[in-house]
């Protein structure tokens, strides 16, 4: 298999040239196995892990690869490999990693589009939708939404939906489609271009690895049955793994997601909630916080019925839990930099007293 198939670009090849790996085999990143990874090459696939000095230097786990990363390696043998470096990436989307204070999960790395998959029924929701557009705008990553199990309703009724999300969403584009028919597969095929990396987003159960499967014309990942007392899929995909589609798109697959923590270090909840940036410049004081303030244009127009009062609330909800993650990052930083300073003094205490 060629580079090329995998997304292997110019620009790809520009940051090898700058970061003097040339000298090194590269690969990306198909999938992660507790920090073993294997990693696709012209010349196949490899097991591999990182060197002692990449996770020395690791500060966080932003440093180490993850699905999608393009990676420079040695081979050794049929099956090793070890990986000396991270091609710096051109887009990562990310949530707040679970359990870890103030800590950063990637999702997957150099993505050019996020499939945003809800099912019709019990699944639907705006507010994640708006949740998962925020982090796709915060990553560099274009939004698709996917509505799957449309053979579930009324043609009418998911008319509405799309109507719902037209009306709160604009300029992404919506695909209605469902797995047992295939209606709307036609359409939706049509996005997936050669070199073009897709990643799929959503809760367990949604249809995310039936709708790989029927992509794909083949059967790439375990599919679970409907639970009788859900109406839901039994979520199936442990681990997130790139596939390339024989129409030439790579599609990431990744496990359903019940939390997706707001990160947004690139400002995508401005882009998301773009109508309240607006509004803003009409607010009586610049340091609005639209919420209890006189004057506030922003409350207004809520109250006026201009901005959807559903879509207000989830923006505070998701501007809270960004500040609040900034706010535990910024401590985790001054603790890592006072227990740091705490292990210098010790040692050149140690190094003297042995003088």
């Amino acid at each position: 298999m060629k580079l090329e198939q995998l997304g292997y670009n110019s620009r790809v090849e520009d940051l090898v040239i700058e970061n003097n790996l040339r000298d090194f085999e590269i690969g990306r990143v198909i999938s992660e196995h507790k920090e073993r990874y294997i990693v696709k090459t012209e010349r196949g696939e490899f097991e591999a892990e990182i060197t002692g000095n990449l996770r020395f230097t690791a500060e966080s786990r932003l440093d180490f690869p993850a699905v999608g990363d393009w990676v420079a390696l040695t081979v050794y043998g049929s099956d090793l490999a070890i990986i000396h470096k991270i091609i710096p990436r051109f887009s990562a989307i990310s949530r707040q990693a679970v359990g870890q204070f103030g800590d950063v999960q990637i999702i997957a790395a150099n993505i050019d589009y996020a499939l945003l998959v809800q099912a019709c029924d019990r699944d639907f929701n705006i507010n994640r939708l708006e949740r998962y557009l925020t982090i796709c705008h915060s990553s560099k990553v274009l939004p698709i939404i996917v509505l799957t199990k449309t053979d579930l309703l009324q043609e009418d009724s998911v008319e509405e939906i799309v109507k719902q999300i037209n009306s709160r969403i604009k300029n992404v584009p919506v695909y209605a489609i469902s797995n047992e028919s295939r209606s709307g597969y036609d359409n939706l095929k049509k996005i997936f271009e050669i070199g073009k990396s897709f990643c799929l987003l959503g809760s367990s159960g949604v249809g995310k690895s039936t709708l790989l499967n029927n992509i794909s014309g083949r059967e790439v990942m375990k599919t679970g049955s409907i639970s009788e007392s859900t109406s839901k899929g039994r979520h199936v995909t442990s681990h997130r793994e790139l596939i390339v589609l024989e129409n030439g798109g790579i599609l990431i697959d990744n496990p359903g997601m019940r939390e997706v923590g707001i990160v947004d270090s690139g400002r995508g909840l401005e882009a998301t909630f773009d109508f309240i940036g607006e509004l803003s410049n009409k607010c009586r004081f610049k340091d609005c916080t639209h919420t209890t303030e006189k004057g506030c244009a922003v409350t207004e127009a809520v109250e006026n019925g201009d901005v959807d009062r559903a879509s207000y609330e989830n923006y505070l909800k998701m501007q809270r839990e960004r500040d609040f993650f900034e706010t535990s990052e910024s401590e985790k930083r001054r603790k890592e930099k006072i227990f740091g300073k705490i292990l210098k003094d010790y040692k050149d205490k140690d190094i003297k007293g042995r003088g």
